[in-house]
C-alpha cells in the first residue's frame, strides 16, 4: 500500500512537472509575446520529444502567424508522441475549417472528445477555439461545445472566457459580460478576462470608460502588452466616431502600440500586425518606414510588397507601388484582400492620369476599373471606399474615369454613399458628354445617368438638382417629353421651399422655362408663349425669350 501512495504521488508530481514545463509558454502566448513563447515550446520538444501538447501549442503559434504549413508540419509530429497526442487532431481539425471541411474537421474533433472524463474541459476549450480562429469563424459551434464543458465544470476560467470571447464574437453582449466576469472573479490572476470587459466597452463606444477599464488592467500589471494595443485600437476607434478628436487620438494610437510592440516582439509577424495598425491609422510614413524594416528582416515575405504597395502611393511613389502591388496580387497564392486591388486599380489611374489630370489613359483605365471589380467582387461592401477616389477623379475634371469609378460604387444599393455616388454618376455622365471635344453625345451613356438621377429622386425626392439635372440629361437625350417633366418637377420642388430657394435658383428657372417653351413651340404654341412669358417675368432682358415671342407671334 505505501508503495502505490509512493508511486501515485510520484505519478501526481510528474504530472504537475510537465504542466509546469508548459506555463511560461502559455503566458507568453497570453502576453503575446509570440516568438518567445515559440522559443521556450522549441526547448520543451528538445528535452521531451515525447510532449504532444508542447507541438500542438507551437503549431497553433504558427496558426495564428498565417504560416499553415509549419503548423502542419508540428501537429504531425504532436500526433505521433505519448503525451497529449490527441491535442494535434484539433489543430489539424482547425486547418480542415480553414479548408471549408466542417465535416473533416468534427470527425477529428470526435476523437478528441471520445475519452474524456466528465470534468475534463481543456480540449473543449481548444475545439471552440478552433471553430473561433478559423478563416470563417463559427461562434455557433463554439458556444455549443462550451456550454457543455460549462455544464460539466462551471468554475473553470478558461471555460469561462473562452464563452466569453464565443459570445462576443456572435455579437451578444451581455452574455458575454457575464462569462468575462464569471472567469475573472473565478479566478483573478486571468486579467485577460479583465481585460475583455472594457473591449465590450469599446463595442459599445463608450471610449471613456473602455480607458479606465483598460487602465484598471495597467494597474494589476503594467506590462501586459495587450493592454495597450487595446488602448490603441479603442483611441483609433474613438477619433474615427468623434472627428474633432481625430488628430489627438490618433496620436495616442500610434504611441500605445509602439507600448505593445515593446512589451510583445518585434518579429516579422508582429510589425506585420503593426503595418495593419498603420494603415487603419492612416499613417503611411510610417507604414514605409515598417515594410523596409520587414525587408531587411525577410526578403522573400511576400506580404510586405502590400505595405509597400499601399505606402509608395500614399507617399506619391507611383511606379514602386505598381510594382510592388503587381508582383503580389499576379501569385495567387497570395492571400490578396480586397484593398490590395483597390491600391493597384488607384495607382493604375493615377499612372495614366494626363498632366492636367483631366482625362486617364484609356488602357490603365480599363485596367484599374477590372481591379477596382474584383475588390468589389471579394467584398461587396468595397463600393464604400470608392467615393472618395471618384470624388477625386470629379474634381479634377476626369468625368469619364469618375463615371467608371462611379458605376461600379453604385452596384451596391447597400453603399452608405448610395445616393451621393449615383448623382455623382449621372453628373460625371453629363459633363462628359457636355465638354468642348465631346464629338456627340454617347446615349448609353446618358441612360445610365438618367437612372442614376433616378436613383436619386426614388431615394431623395427633395434633391432639386437631380430633377434639373435629370432634364438636362434627356434634353441631350433629345427626349423633349422627359425633359419638360425633369424641368418641371424641379421648378416645383424649388418652389415648395419657398420664395428666398427660388430667388437663389432664378438662372435655373429661366432655363427650365426657356428649353420646355422651345419644346412646346411646335406643338403648343399658347404653352410655349406662357413659359417664355415666366422667363421675362424674371428677366425682362432675355433675348432668348424675347426673340422666340416675336417669333411665335
Amino acid at each position: 500500500m505505501n508503495k502505490f501512495k509512493i508511486f501515485s504521488l510520484a505519478l501526481v508530481a510528474t504530472t504537475v512537472a510537465k504542466a509546469q514545463d508548459l506555463e511560461p509558454a502559455k503566458k507568453a502566448i497570453d502576453a503575446e509575446q509570440f516568438e518567445k513563447a515559440k522559443s521556450l515550446l522549441k526547448s520543451v520538444i528538445q528535452a521531451k520529444p515525447t510532449n504532444g501538447k508542447a507541438a500542438f501549442l507551437l503549431g497553433n503559434i504558427y496558426l495564428k502567424q498565417n504560416i499553415a504549413d509549419s503548423a502542419t508540419i508540428y501537429f504531425q509530429k504532436g500526433l505521433s508522441t505519448t503525451e497529449g497526442a490527441k491535442f494535434n487532431n484539433i489543430g489539424l481539425g482547425q486547418l480542415d475549417l480553414d479548408a471549408d471541411n466542417k465535416a473533416a474537421a468534427q470527425a477529428k474533433f470526435d476523437l478528441v472528445i471520445k475519452d474524456l472524463k466528465k470534468k475534463d474541459t481543456e480540449e473543449y476549450v481548444y475545439i471552440a477555439r478552433a471553430f473561433m480562429n478559423s478563416d470563417k469563424p463559427d461562434y455557433a459551434s463554439a458556444i455549443a461545445v462550451l456550454t457543455k464543458a460549462a455544464a460539466a465544470n462551471p468554475n473553470d476560467a478558461q471555460v469561462q472566457l473562452a464563452l466569453g470571447d464565443a459570445y462576443y464574437g456572435a455579437k451578444k453582449q451581455n452574455e458575454a459580460y457575464v462569462a468575462y466576469r464569471n472567469a475573472y472573479q473565478i479566478d483573478n490572476t486571468l486579467i485577460r478576462a479583465k481585460m475583455q470587459l472594457g473591449v465590450l466597452l469599446k463595442g459599445a463606444k463608450a471610449y471613456t470608460e473602455a480607458v479606465k477599464a483598460y487602465n484598471e488592467v495597467i494597474g494589476i500589471n503594467p506590462n501586459y502588452g495587450p493592454v495597450y494595443r487595446e488602448l490603441a485600437e479603442t483611441y483609433y476607434l474613438w477619433g474615427n466616431n468623434e472627428p474633432k478628436t481625430y488628430t489627438e487620438n490618433i496620436q495616442k494610437a500610434l504611441g500605445f502600440y509602439e507600448k505593445y510592440m515593446s512589451l510583445t516582439d518585434y518579429s516579422i509577424t508582429s510589425r506585420m500586425r503593426h503595418a495593419d495598425f498603420l494603415i487603419l491609422a492612416k499613417d503611411y510614413k510610417a507604414l514605409e518606414v515598417e515594410a523596409n524594416k520587414m525587408k531587411e528582416l525577410d526578403k522573400v515575405n511576400p506580404r510586405i510588397l502590400r505595405y509597400l504597395g499601399y505606402s509608395a502611393y500614399e507617399n506619391g511613389n507611383i511606379d514602386a507601388s505598381l510594382k510592388a502591388l503587381t508582383d503580389y496580387t499576379s501569385n495567387p497564392a497570395n492571400k490578396i484582400i480586397p484593398r490590395d486591388y483597390l491600391y493597384l486599380g488607384q495607382a493604375q489611374i493615377k499612372k495614366g492620369a494626363s498632366a492636367d489630370g483631366k482625362t486617364v489613359d484609356p488602357t490603365l483605365l480599363a485596367s484599374a476599373i477590372a481591379n477596382i471589380k474584383k475588390a468589389t467582387e471579394m467584398e461587396p461592401l468595397a463600393v464604400n471606399e470608392l467615393n472618395e477616389l471618384g470624388k477625386k477623379l470629379y474634381d479634377q475634371k476626369a468625368f469619364a474615369a469618375a463615371a467608371a469609378v462611379f458605376e461600379i460604387a453604385v452596384s451596391n444599393p447597400n453603399s452608405k454613399n448610395y445616393l451621393i455616388d449615383n448623382f455623382y454618376l449621372g453628373n460625371a455622365i453629363y459633363y462628359d458628354n457636355t465638354r468642348k471635344d465631346a464629338v456627340k453625345p454617347d446615349p448609353i451613356a446618358l441612360q445610365k445617368a438618367d437612372v442614376a438621377f433616378g436613383n436619386v429622386i426614388t431615394a431623395s425626392p427633395t434633391t432639386q438638382d437631380a430633377y434639373l439635372f435629370r432634364a438636362r440629361t434627356n434634353r441631350l437625350l433629345e427626349n423633349d417629353q422627359m425633359m419638360t417633366t425633369y424641368y418641371q418637377q424641379y421648378i416645383d420642388t424649388v418652389t415648395a421651399k419657398g420664395e428666398a430657394e427660388i430667388t437663389k435658383n432664378k438662372a435655373k428657372f429661366i432655363e427650365a422655362y426657356n428649353n420646355m417653351a422651345a419644346s412646346f413651340a411646335n406643338t403648343d404654341k399658347a404653352k410655349a408663349k406662357e413659359l417664355f412669358n415666366k422667363t421675362l417675368a424674371l428677366d425682362p432682358t432675355n433675348s432668348y425669350a424675347t426673340e422666340s415671342l416675336k417669333v411665335l407671334r
